[in-house]
């Protein structure tokens, strides 16, 4: 079940200080429907296996044509091959073999999912003005000093959305390691999920709710 919700932000400037408020509105899941979130991350996660892993079956590994001997007489047991699976060197039975974990998601389940879980971050998320600007040149001091005026420890994972990707403010951020930046349009349940803080600038927002909220 799907229900429409308003949330209304605080937007803060780079002093940390408030400048104006708005407002987004989403159509999210109820509880009833919310194993979506759950649903679309077991979809992420299989979807970063590469599937490459491969082992040989008896009929793939090399030699094994000849009959290691006869059939009686030997008082040993029957064999046929010495590429069966019992014996060193031979094949492998029910090994794994190149596949696709690619799970079907469809696409408004998906974005359901993703505004879904921004409701459920709200309390830990933070909407603020452009950045662009204040970053004209790279600095990892500028943007460790920016987030600390945003009241953001450091320490703790921090997933920062912007309207586009921006190179100066990527390299600025670079070497704080708990900080990750994405453009509005790549939004992904993991890094909402990992994410103990969410900065997100007041142009994204409006990404969010044109792109995701249909």
């Amino acid at each position: 079940m799907v229900i429409q919700t308003e949330l209304e932000y605080s937007i803060y400037d780079t002093e940390g200080n408030t400048s104006s408020k708005s407002t987004i509105s989403l159509k999210i899941a109820t509880v009833k429907s919310s194993y979506l979130v759950h649903r679309a991350m077991v979809k992420q996660q299989a979807e970063q296996r590469q599937g490459t892993a491969s082992t040989k079956t008896r009929s793939e590994v090399r030699g094994g044509g000849k009959k290691p001997w006869k059939q009686k007489g030997s008082g040993k047991a029957r064999a046929g091959s010495n590429r069966s699976p019992l014996w060193k060197g031979g094949g492998v039975t029910f090994g794994p073999k190149t596949r696709s974990y690619r799970k079907k998601m469809n696409r408004k389940e998906w974005r359901l999912a993703l505004r879904t879980l921004l409701h459920n971050k709200y309390n830990k998320t933070l909407v603020v003005e452009s950045i662009d600007s204040y970053f004209s040149v790279p600095s990892t001091r500028a943007m460790a000093e920016l987030l600390k005026r945003w009241s953001i420890d450091l320490n703790q994972k921090t997933l920062i959305i912007s309207e586009s990707q921006n190179k100066n403010i990527f390299l600025s951020l670079r070497n704080i390691p708990q900080v990750k930046m994405l453009n509005a349009a790549n939004l992904n349940i993991l890094d909402l999920l990992g994410a103990e803080h969410i900065v997100i600038t007041k142009e994204a927002i409006s990404i969010i709710q044109e792109v995701f909220n249909e």
